[in-house]
């Protein structure tokens, strides 16, 4: 016994002698500390979990702006949550995570310039960090800056080729959806297993369905009535007086002489993201070939480019979709899509994919 203790003695002479030296030592190699003071607090893990708290906090924050179905958090709510992240990343500067929830907190308050500043950033202390690579790939080209796009597009095919090849498929994918007319009337019917799609629409406050929705539900019910054999999945999750939009949509259709049988309802999705990863699931099981997506014209591009990016992973493989507007505004208005438009477009099919959003506890959002 006592030589062991005679050994740990020797041990922590040794660590006392080189942290000694290293603390004289004017070279490079020195270990990033924070700059922040916190002495105040008991420990700086206390402090760290208070601002990723309150960072939380405020992007849960019930304040919110919608417009047609599309629920959003508020700018100044995404200010609070990129300081507070950024405030967490002063005292822990290895924590590259925080970056990325700051600068992804930046995406959804339309300054994809500040994003790519703290992805940059990212890249200062990672510079092979793939995701960094993949998001200033995708932000750069939206903000018109391709050369600079197109770097770190090289720089991921010799990181991750895979992930090249499916940034670039991302990128084909919104071009081609993106280009593609919207129609207001349906096509022929299709062969094959079929499936109509019904986005949902925020329900009122009392948990009534709003004319909106109504109106688009009697465009489903057209479509269900012109090809009898079409599954119907109906999604929407977000609860109003203990009610969703996917059994509310589903009893309206069943009212209207729609054989429940032919419904599958979603009343879990609480974004479009989340109408395309879950939905995608009921695709597979009845290997549809193709699926018609019926929402609002400034809504169902972003629909079908998140449908299509999910289907990746679920299947089925060789599935098509199309899309069908409720002209919430004239068609000539919506045929070029507005920047905010092509932004929701690109962040939620970096979600779809599975680039998570915000990946530091508490706050973890796909």
């Amino acid at each position: 016994m006592p030589r062991l203790i005679e050994k740990l003695l020797g041990s922590l002479l040794t660590l006392s002698s080189s942290s000694l030296f290293a603390a004289n030592q004017t070279d490079t190699q020195q270990s990033i500390q924070a700059t922040v003071e916190y002495s105040q607090f008991t420990t700086k893990r206390q402090v760290v979990d208070q601002l990723l708290i309150d960072a939380a906090t405020a992007f849960k924050s019930p304040a919110r702006i919608s417009h047609a179905g599309f629920t959003a958090k508020m700018p100044s709510n995404m200010e609070i949550v990129t300081n507070r992240l950024l405030e967490a990343y002063d005292l822990e500067p290895y924590r590259t995570d925080l970056l990325i929830s700051a600068a992804n907190a930046q995406i959804y308050n339309k300054n994809a310039d500040r994003a790519i500043e703290l992805f940059e950033k990212v890249l200062s202390v990672a510079p092979e960090d793939v995701d960094a690579h993949s998001y200033l790939a995708v932000w750069q080209h939206f903000t018109g800056n391709d050369a600079e796009s197109a770097k770190h597009m090289k720089v991921l095919e010799s990181l991750n080729p895979g992930r090249a090849a499916d940034m670039q498929r991302i990128f084909d994918t919104v071009n081609r959806i993106v280009e593609t007319p919207l129609k207001t009337t349906f096509d022929k019917a299709q062969d094959g297993n079929t499936a109509i799609i019904r986005l949902g629409y925020a329900l009122n406050p009392d948990g009534s369905m709003h004319d909106i929705l109504i109106q688009r539900l009697e465009m489903t019910l057209a479509f269900a009535k012109k090809q009898p054999k079409s599954l119907i999945v109906l999604t929407g999750g977000v609860p109003k007086n203990h009610k969703t939009e996917g059994k509310l949509m589903a009893d309206w259709l069943v009212e209207k002489g729609i054989d429940r049988s032919r419904i599958i309802e979603d009343n879990y999705a609480r974004s479009t993201v989340e109408n395309a990863l879950y939905s995608s699931y009921a695709l597979a099981r009845h290997d549809i070939d193709h699926a018609t997506i019926i929402s609002s014209a400034s809504h169902v591009r972003r629909g079908q480019t998140l449908f299509e990016i999910a289907s990746w992973q679920t299947g089925p493989k060789d599935i098509t979709f199309d899309t069908v507007s409720a002209a919430d505004k004239p068609l000539d208005e919506l045929k070029v899509p507005t920047d905010g438009e092509l932004l929701g477009i690109y962040r939620d099919a970096l979600r779809t994919y599975g680039m998570w959003s915000y990946r530091s506890y508490p706050l973890e959002q796909r």
